[in-house]
């Protein structure tokens, strides 16, 4: 990925991205929520910083042994440039330095795009939470053994 950069969140981040996050991202969390993820102390964010435009970000929680992704999220206009993918391999590199055993995620079922992505990088499905997105979309629960990267 030539010339993006994938570094620690800061708050300066955040407030790039607060008034845009759900325009630009998702809906999925408010901006007050994002923040508070941001500051908790277990929770490590990244964004993917092209010069200093900010084009996806993701969070892990760390339950040593356990990490567990909170979301990977690509800006709506960079989408399908393998930023998703750029920002999951430094998670991948940050469990593998953390002496992670196992990392588990949920997705949306209808999310064919991001299960292919986890897939591709040896993530397996064990489950399913029925209603979990806006009480009526299946979020497919995944996990990785990191014993083998």
């Amino acid at each position: 990925m030539e010339k993006i950069k994938i570094l620690n969140m800061t708050l300066q981040d955040y407030e790039q991205i607060e008034n845009c996050l759900i325009s630009d991202f998702d809906d999925f969390w408010t901006p007050s929520i994002l923040k508070s993820e941001l500051l908790t102390e277990n929770k490590i964010y990244l964004v993917a910083k092209k010069e200093n435009e900010i084009l996806g970000f993701a969070g892990v929680m760390i339950t040593e042994p356990e990490m567990e992704i909170m979301n990977i999220v690509t800006k709506k206009s960079e989408r399908g440039n393998g930023i998703g993918t750029f920002l999951l391999n430094k998670i991948l590199e940050i469990a593998k330095n953390n002496n992670i055993e196992t990392i588990f995620l949920e997705v949306n079922e209808q999310n064919k795009i991001a299960k292919k992505m986890y897939k591709n990088a040896g993530f397996t499905e064990c489950g399913i939470r029925p209603n979990y997105y806006h009480g009526t979309e299946n979020a497919c629960l995944m996990s990785k053994n990191v014993n083998n990267l």
